[in-house]
């Protein structure tokens, strides 16, 4: 499937006791044809009230707390199989929400913003996210610097900057900051122009995948940092390379993320190996 150009696996692992391994993520990604940003391994809920347990999977193998584009997948995926249009999901990150909306758009509740250093997580004590010391480039001329960080159940740093966000050697930038000292689970890395209040050009370094077409919760972080320092208003249309997401940070400090999800083409697969069949159906 893909959400917004965000290329996402979604593995339906409910009634199997396995999981997907990092040995099979890595094959799979590697593999003609199935290159991914994430997977989105579907198993059997945990905690009652829920529908399933959602684990998520970088293309490194490693895992990630959150993904705001794959959950607008799962919701798709669950509304085709069941009829149902509103989901609660769980994740390491905690509860989720997922609803098809009357326009065929997905909304996914990505649940409340941190700011706090250690919730980030952030290796050193600041008082006051909005505005961190880092920076790319010569002290007394930085390339990128100051960015606003935040945590959307996985680590984020926004970098404001007013050229277009093109502009930015992105892939040479992003590996850097993304394994900076700083973060001591590593970061995902964006770069935002602010065009109005309601307006936010994005481009963004996924942790563990690299540069993504989009990224759901980077965009959910840059709504929330522009919100907190004054640059936008709580509602904004974020542009990402693949495309706009609608964020909202609503007043009950929830972030709720709207955009569209689209399947692509289905099959089975080894959890194990990552060895694909795919569907004739679907060829």
């Amino acid at each position: 499937m893909n959400g917004l150009g965000n290329q996402i696996i979604v593995a339906d692992m409910r009634g199997h006791a396995g999981r997907v391994t990092p040995a099979a993520a890595i094959a799979i990604n590697g593999a003609p044809g199935t290159k991914f940003d994430q997977i989105m391994a579907i198993h059997d809920p945990r905690t009652p009230g829920t529908i399933a347990y959602v684990q998520i999977i970088n293309s490194d193998g490693t895992l990630a707390q959150a993904c705001g584009n794959g959950m607008r997948c799962v919701t798709q995926y669950l509304a085709t199989q069941t009829g149902e249009t509103s989901f609660t999901y769980e994740t390491i990150a905690g509860i989720l929400f997922g609803e098809q909306l009357d326009d065929g758009q997905f909304t996914v509740d990505m649940g409340t913003p941190k700011f706090a250093w250690f919730d980030i997580p952030l290796a050193e004590e600041f008082i006051d996210t909005r505005q961190i010391e880092l920076q790319i480039g010569p002290i007394d001329a930085p390339i990128l610097h100051s960015p606003s960080v935040a945590s959307m159940g996985n680590p984020h740093a926004t970098f404001w900057v007013n050229d277009d966000v093109w502009s930015f050697a992105l892939d040479r930038f992003g590996p850097m900051l993304e394994n900076h000292p700083i973060f001591p689970e590593r970061a995902n890395i964006s770069i935002a122009q602010v065009l109005a209040p309601d307006r936010i050009i994005l481009r963004t370094w996924e942790r563990g995948a690299g540069l993504t077409e989009a990224c759901g919760t980077a965009a959910c972080a840059a709504l929330v940092n522009g919100a907190r320092t004054r640059r936008t208003a709580r509602k904004a249309t974020v542009t990402l390379p693949g495309g706009n997401l609608i964020v909202e940070w609503r007043d009950n400090d929830h972030v709720a993320l709207t955009g569209p999800s689209e399947l692509e083409w289905a099959g089975t697969f080894d959890p194990a190996t990552g060895a694909w069949t795919r569907d004739e159906a679907a060829a």
